[in-house]
């Protein structure tokens, strides 16, 4: 910030004829003070969240490394430069609302963060110190916050005034957020009632007024916040929901509420320590909600068809149509079970190894066969699953033997299990069941051989 004061000194006395001493003083007081300003933690971005582009200028720029999601999930390190400016149009993350993405001069903004009372941009290029920056905002990004966020303080306070269920904490999310409120349950009842009022602000157009406060300012003990974070420092921001709430927060929000179009409370989950979590959708999302709803409703239209107040009753038929043939399925798979046990103990003389497999059993069929043999002196090699796909294993027998060959089969078969007289696996390659077969034979035959 001492830079961005140079600047503006040099470009100041640049246009003047002659300078004194006190037409320096003059423009420090007048434009320095908008440098110590922006030490005080209110951005550009805060202060006009409608706009779109912002020019200012560079005032750092240097090599860094920045942990990024990749496709959502895996994170990795990337090279980046952490850049700081004059002041910023893209909002740092903080009070429960993500950063903004954008460009500068073109350059991708890769996330912005809040160190103090700078705006730290990591962008996937360098810019020259000093030189003019052009900020452009994800407005799209941008506008969906300030929707959620002011939908939010919406909600807060008129759960707070209508049932006393206080806030301990939100989370935006990319598609719903939701709110903690601080009570063990909220009834359906309950969320309709809140609901009714909130879209009725909305309906008012009601008026959302962001003002600025010192830090010691009496007034400020009137307005409810979780409180302030340690490195705060200069003005404290209080949004103002006219008639309706005044709450510190350092977010981005929509100046009328007629901005939210409308909220939808979506249910609720029960939370850590008898809190509850309410979800919601605000603005644009509940038009995207609505129009995902309606695609999944046409696709079952097809799918069942039926129409929409058919959907439960025949999804409902079709689960209990399901119950019923999988009972049957278990009944058959067991008479198989027990019929291919019956045909081996009916072998005379009876072979001192039984391989079997079925691709569609599981392990209670496996299980079934076991029991129908009832001979624990004939060692039995099953499995089930498709050959190119996961599946089980069960060896089973005298303990010396599953004990030394149950761990090399599902070596062979590429997977893990463990037990002594019954090894039991999980594998996932049953198309070598030929080799098994090989192996366990030979093992029989050397110990044929030795006894």
């Amino acid at each position: 910030m001492l830079i961005s004061c140079l600047f503006r000194v040099v470009s100041y006395l640049r246009g003047q004829k002659q300078h004194t001493g006190s037409s320096i003083f003059v423009f420090l007081v007048r434009y320095c003070c908008i440098s110590v300003e922006n030490l005080k933690m209110v951005f550009y971005c805060q202060r006009h969240c409608y706009e779109k582009e912002y020019a200012t200028k560079v005032i750092s720029c240097k090599p860094a490394k920045l942990e990024v999601a990749v496709d959502g999930k895996k994170k990795k390190k990337v090279d980046c430069f952490e850049t700081t400016f004059e002041d910023t149009l893209l909002f740092p993350e903080g009070g429960g609302q993500p950063d903004d993405r954008g460009t500068v001069n073109g350059i991708s903004v890769l996330r912005v963060i809040r160190r103090g009372g700078e705006a730290v941009h990591y962008l996937e290029n360098p810019l020259e110190v000093g030189a003019t920056a052009n900020q452009c905002v994800d407005w799209a990004r941008r506008h969906d916050h300030m929707q959620q966020h002011s939908g939010q303080h919406l909600i807060t306070a008129i759960a707070d005034s209508m049932y006393g269920y206080a806030t301990s904490s939100w989370y935006l999310g990319e598609n719903v957020s939701y709110i903690e409120l601080d009570t063990p349950k909220v009834s359906q009842e309950e969320i309709d009632a809140v609901e009714e009022v909130v879209n009725q602000r909305i309906r008012d157009a009601t008026p959302v007024v962001i003002t600025e406060f010192d830090a010691a300012d009496p007034k400020l003990q009137e307005i409810r916040t979780r409180g302030l974070p340690e490195d705060v420092v200069g003005p404290v921001r209080v949004v103002t929901i006219e008639n309706v709430d005044a709450n510190m927060c350092c977010g981005t929000h929509v100046r009328n509420l007629s901005d939210l179009q409308a909220i939808k409370l979506l249910h609720t989950e029960k939370g850590k320590a008898n809190k509850t979590l309410l979800y919601f959708v605000a603005g644009q999302r509940v038009l995207r909600y609505l129009g995902e709803c309606v695609e999944r409703e046409r696709q079952l239209n097809t799918t069942l068809h039926s129409c929409p107040a058919d959907h439960i009753r025949l999804v409902e038929k079709i689960q209990n149509d399901l119950k019923s043939s999988l009972r049957s399925l278990r009944e058959a798979m067991k008479d198989l079970a027990i019929s291919e046990g019956q045909k081996f103990t009916v072998l005379d003389p009876r072979p001192a190894v039984y391989f079997h497999h079925r691709r569609d059993g599981d392990m209670d069929y496996l299980s079934a066969i076991i029991n129908e043999i009832n001979d624990d002196n004939v060692l039995k090699v099953l499995t089930v699953g498709e050959d190119k796909g996961p599946g089980s294993l069960v060896v089973h027998g005298p303990q010396d033997l599953v004990s030394q060959i149950g761990p090399k089969v599902c070596e062979i078969l590429e997977g893990r299990g463990g037990g002594k007289s019954r090894f039991t696996g999980k594998v996932t390659r049953l198309g070598k069941r030929n080799e098994v077969e090989k192996y366990v034979r030979s093992v029989l035959e050397n110990k044929t051989n030795e006894g």
